[in-house]
C-alpha cells in the first residue's frame, strides 16, 4: 500500500464558531498570525501563493509574507519572472497559509496592486546583501545553463557594487494582495472542520460558516 494511504490523523486541538470571531478579517488574520508566531511555527509568513494565466492554467509555489494591514498582503518579487506575467495578464492572486502544528489554514483571494516605488526601496534596502545582489543576478523563471553562470553573475554585481549600497533593480519589487474574500479553516474530528468565510460587501465584510 501506498505510504500516502495510510496516513491519518484526528484533528483535536481547537474550534472555530462564526458567533464568535471577529468581524474584520484582517484582525482575525492577526490573531492568527500571531498565534503561529508564538507556537514557534518554522516560518510562520511563509504562503502559497496561486496564479492562472490567461488561459486559465494555474501555478503556485511558497512566497514569504512581508507586511500586511487593511489594505491587503505584501510579498515581493522578479517582476519579470513567471508569477509576476501572471499577475499582470489577469491582476488575481490567491494565497494559503497552513499552519499544521496548530491544524489551522488561512485562505484569501483577491486583486492584485503594484506598490509604490518608495516601498518597494525601503525593503530592499534592508535586505542581507547577498539578497540584493540575487536579485540583480538571477534572471528568474528563464532557462539558463548551469549553476556555474549564477555563481558568476553574483561575482560580476558584487565587484559592480563594490564598496557602495546595491541598488533596487527596476525589474524587482513588491504586490499587494487586496482581499475580496478570506476563509479560515480549523480542524476537527472526523473531518467535520469548521469553515468560516468572509466576503467583502461594499464598506463591510459578510460572515457564513461553510460545510467542511
Amino acid at each position: 500500500m501506498n505510504d500516502a494511504l495510510r496516513m491519518r490523523r484526528s484533528y483535536e486541538l481547537g474550534r472555530l464558531d462564526e458567533r464568535e470571531v471577529l468581524r474584520d478579517p484582517v484582525a482575525q488574520f492577526r490573531v492568527w498570525f500571531e498565534a503561529a508566531v508564538a507556537a514557534g511555527i518554522l516560518e510562520a509568513h511563509a504562503m502559497a501563493l496561486a496564479t492562472a494565466s490567461p488561459e486559465g492554467t494555474p501555478s503556485v509555489r511558497m512566497v514569504l509574507l512581508r507586511g500586511y494591514d487593511e489594505r491587503g498582503f505584501v510579498f515581493f518579487t522578479n517582476y519579470e519572472s513567471a508569477k509576476a506575467r501572471d499577475l499582470k495578464r489577469t491582476g488575481r492572486a490567491a494565497l494559503l497559509f497552513y499552519w499544521a502544528a496548530l491544524e489551522r489554514q488561512v485562505r484569501i483571494e483577491g486583486t492584485i496592486a503594484v506598490l509604490d516605488p518608495a516601498e518597494s526601496d525601503a525593503y530592499f534596502a534592508s535586505r542581507p546583501r547577498g539578497h540584493r545582489l540575487s536579485a540583480w543576478a538571477s534572471p528568474q523563471s528563464r532557462p539558463i545553463a548551469n549553476r556555474a553562470f549564477l555563481e558568476e553573475r553574483m561575482r560580476s554585481y558584487d565587484e559592480r557594487f563594490k564598496d557602495q549600497e546595491v541598488a533596487r533593480p527596476p525589474h524587482w519589487g513588491g504586490y499587494r494582495v487586496v482581499p475580496e474574500r478570506f476563509e479560515f479553516w480549523q480542524g476537527r474530528p472526523d473531518r467535520v472542520h469548521d469553515r468560516i468565510e468572509y466576503r467583502r460587501l461594499a464598506e463591510a465584510w459578510s460572515i457564513v460558516r461553510l460545510a467542511p
